[in-house]
């Protein structure tokens, strides 16, 4: 298996990466995430992939850099990280008793040829009612903090979950499937 240098400081990538027995090092990097409101959700997490694997490339000498960014799609609304507390209780409170769309970027940069492959997977949501009792508790655990959309299913949060169509992993934060396929093209 291929050894990858992961841009990224997500713990949650790390630990994913870890479990699927992938050799990798992290590269420090600080991408601006802001982008153009007119772009689609997925077009805006592979943007955001994509940044982050150049800017990873351009630390190193050599070899594949991954770049990965979730984000969640509520309709064409994008949710990203919150800002604070109050944040995620709104996005909480907005992806109560919806629909929605996990969507994770991906790219893989060579840091030598900046080749790039770039992906995204898409998992779908249903997220059934939740009271503003149970949004206040779960932001205080600090669950919220860092997520986008400001849930973690692989955390308590899988219990305002209804169902899910597509990849689990993906809406940890890295779709491993996706992952898989795309080194086994690069390593051809």
């Amino acid at each position: 298996m291929m050894h990858l240098r992961l841009a990224s400081r997500s713990p949650r990538r790390r630990e994913l990466l870890q479990e699927a027995g992938y050799s990798f090092d992290l590269v420090d990097v600080d991408v601006d995430e802001t982008v153009e409101d007119a772009l689609d959700p997925v077009a805006w997490a592979r943007l955001l992939a994509e940044r982050k694997a150049i800017a990873g490339a351009a630390c190193v000498d050599d070899g594949w850099v991954l770049g990965a960014d979730t984000v969640v799609a509520l309709g064409a609304r994008v949710l990203g990280k919150p800002v604070d507390r109050d944040d995620a209780r709104g996005m909480l409170r907005d992806l109560s008793a919806t629909n929605h769309e996990v969507i994770t970027g991906v790219c893989l940069c060579h840091a030598a040829t900046g080749a790039r492959l770039v992906d995204a997977d898409v998992t779908k949501i249903v997220m059934r009612s939740m009271t503003d009792g149970e949004i206040d508790a779960y932001v205080a655990t600090g669950e919220s903090d860092d997520k986008a959309g400001s849930y973690a299913i692989q955390e308590t949060a899988d219990r305002f979950v209804e169902s899910i169509e597509g990849s689990y992993t993906n809406v940890v934060g890295l779709p491993m499937e996706l992952l898989g396929r795309m080194v086994r093209e690069a390593s051809s």
